[in-house]
């Protein structure tokens, strides 16, 4: 790569975030940003008063991130309750939009519980990542459709990521680094 390269990458790196951050700033707040307004290589997005109107964890909207096929970004770190979006140099303008969009919809979602026309403990967010196994069961009692939950973007229609799992106990992993399931279970 060199220094040429490495200094490319970087400026590509500050370019996506900033873009990142410019896209979805009209729809959350974009913290520590510099005196001309630019973030770093990163733009850490805050869900903070989300949580306190809604009940909606920064958690849960990453997490639901998983239905629109995304890997959710770090949580909570360095700031409780926000989202750390790192976008790398390699990430295309296309790929980049195609998150932000998600971003935005997830909003959405979150507005509609703002509004009170979503339930604040079940729900899109709440009940994030669904699974195939979940969708299929004949039962559903979800407040929503079955597509709204899976299908929750054309893209995600056409190329579905299947998370193997729903939710697991986060604080569990995060302090037993080498989690096994006990036998007999």
């Amino acid at each position: 790569m060199g220094a040429e390269g490495l200094t490319k990458a970087t400026q590509v790196a500050i370019l996506n975030a900033n873009y990142v951050a410019k896209k979805l700033n009209p729809h959350y707040p974009v913290l520590y940003r510099g005196i001309e307004g630019m973030v770093a290589h990163e733009c850490i997005v805050d869900l903070r008063q989300v949580k306190a109107k809604t009940g909606v964890e920064v958690e849960d909207a990453a997490k639901r991130l998983m239905d629109y096929g995304f890997h959710a970004p770090t949580v909570s770190f360095p700031v409780p309750g926000t989202m750390m979006i790192e976008p790398t140099e390699s990430e295309s303008k296309a790929e980049l939009d195609r998150f932000c969009d998600a971003m935005i919809s997830i909003r959405a979602e979150i507005a509609e519980i703002e509004k009170g026309h979503g339930d604040q403990k079940n729900n899109l967010l709440k009940n994030a990542p669904h699974t195939a196994e979940q969708v299929v069961k004949t039962e559903w009692n979800r407040p929503y459709s079955r597509e709204r939950a899976v299908y929750p973007s054309k893209w995600s229609k056409e190329n579905k990521f299947w998370p193997p799992v729903s939710r697991i106990d986060s604080v569990y992993g995060d302090r037993n680094l080498v989690a096994a399931i006990p036998s007999g279970t």
